[in-house]
């Protein structure tokens, strides 16, 4: 077992850095945080990272390393590539030990200003916490709105504690929150929480709400008792009774990853994950995809599900699949899953758990806003919404589904409303 400075050590310190610029969506300058593990000067690499992020314990842990950081490792060509995920989360682990740290290490560029003007934030998950922590770095008065009683979003709601403790989130949110930061609680928008009054007190207004409803096939039998959405199932933590049950798990990102290794450990006696494409075009991490292995989790790759077929009582009984193969087309980047003429057979299941994607609650419709072709609120290249004064970030607005990408349109907007105000 390597130590933390033999890990450090491995890194080449490169002068191109493609692990930041081509691998990191924050660019955090990770050859530099390293070079001062390689030193023990700790505090020092997290003040480096919290140049570009606050959420290095997090990030650290639950980004896709291998898709993102590590693949773009020079060390990874001929070899493995450096722990970079590893290093960041040890790195917040030595560092923050009290809800300050973040605050001790901007207090010489925080700026304070006389007639602050004045930002809303809606939502509390990556990308709302990472621009509520830039606006306020900058002088800006900043109140987040949050439909919960906590904040995190998908950080505590949508990850399970096997991934993400907790107690990570609460150290990430604390550090923040120090820079002083106004939170209301229990605020939801289309409900007791209206944008068009919210105008007449901010200056600016930053959407960053996620789009957590389970998107649909459409196949027959979707309506029926023990089909589930992934997403509404961790975010909810309504799971049903799984013991001695049959699951499952439609997709293959880390949704249908996390819902199936629930269902596990939550006594399902089978539990299999049906994926359209081969393991090779999994947008799930390679590390997830083996520890759902090693929890005797089944996979039935270029598999694709038709129907879902009731039992008298209206129950799952059983589900249709049919094989697929995959080609190649004109203009698709990747290969396309085309189904197999009569290669259906049907496979018992007691519960069905639709993990193939997200979309925004329907009462974005009425938000008054510009949306996209998928129903993400449309935004210019400044995360500016049809509205000038309304900025929008994350999942909401379409951005690439990682809490990464998630953090870094938090911080881009946070940039854009700066520049504007």
């Amino acid at each position: 077992m390597k130590t933390t400075i033999e890990k450090a050590n491995y890194c080449l310190n490169c002068k191109i850095k493609p692990c930041s610029q081509k691998g990191c969506p924050l660019e955090n300058d990770i050859p530099e945080f390293i070079k001062q593990i390689k030193e023990e000067n700790y505090k020092e690499a997290y003040k480096i990272l919290s140049k570009t992020t606050v959420l290095p314990g997090i990030c650290g842990r639950i980004c896709p390393h291998m898709k993102q950081c590590q693949g773009a490792c020079i060390r990874g060509i001929k070899g493995n590539p450096v722990s970079i995920g590893e290093l960041e989360a040890i790195v917040f682990d030595k560092t923050v030990k009290n809800n300050k740290a973040l605050l001790d290490c901007w207090k010489e560029e925080i700026k304070k200003q006389k007639d602050a003007k004045k930002v809303a934030i809606i939502g509390g998950g990556p990308a709302g916490l990472t621009a509520s922590a830039f606006l306020a770095k900058a002088g800006i008065d900043v109140t987040i709105y949050e439909k919960y009683n906590y904040l995190g979003g998908l950080l505590v709601h949508g990850i399970p504690e096997f991934r993400l403790s907790k107690d990570i989130v609460k150290k990430t949110v604390d550090n923040i929150l120090e820079l002083g930061i106004k939170v209301k609680y229990n605020q939801e928008l289309g409900k007791n929480l209206n944008l068009e009054e919210l105008q007449k007190t901010y200056d600016a207004i930053f959407l960053a709400i996620g789009a957590n409803i389970s998107t649909k096939m459409g196949i027959e039998g979707e309506e029926l008792k023990g089909v589930f959405g992934g997403n509404e199932l961790l975010e909810y933590n309504m799971h049903p009774n799984y013991e001695g049950k049959t699951v499952l798990v439609i997709g293959g990102g880390n949704v249908a990853i996390d819902c199936a290794r629930t269902a596990k450990k939550k006594g399902a006696k089978e539990v299999k994950i049906i994926y359209r494409r081969a393991r090779e075009q999994m947008p799930a991490e390679d590390e997830e995809v083996e520890q759902a292995l090693n929890e005797n989790i089944e996979f039935l790759f270029q598999n694709n599900i038709t129907k879902i077929i009731p039992d008298n009582q209206g129950n799952v009984e059983k589900v249709e699949l049919i094989k697929t193969e995959l080609i190649q087309k004109e203009g698709e980047s990747r290969l396309v899953p085309v189904n197999i003429e009569n290669s259906n057979y049907n496979i018992k299941a007691d519960y069905v758990i639709m993990a193939l994607g997200s979309k925004p609650a329907s009462f974005v419709n009425k938000l008054g806003l510009e949306l996209n072709k998928y129903g993400n609120v449309k935004i210019n290249e400044f995360y500016q919404t049809s509205n000038p004064k309304i900025y929008a970030g994350g999942d909401l607005a379409g951005v690439k589904g990682t809490v990464a990408w998630a953090a870094n349109s938090g911080r881009e907007a946070a940039k854009s409303i700066l520049e504007r105000l």
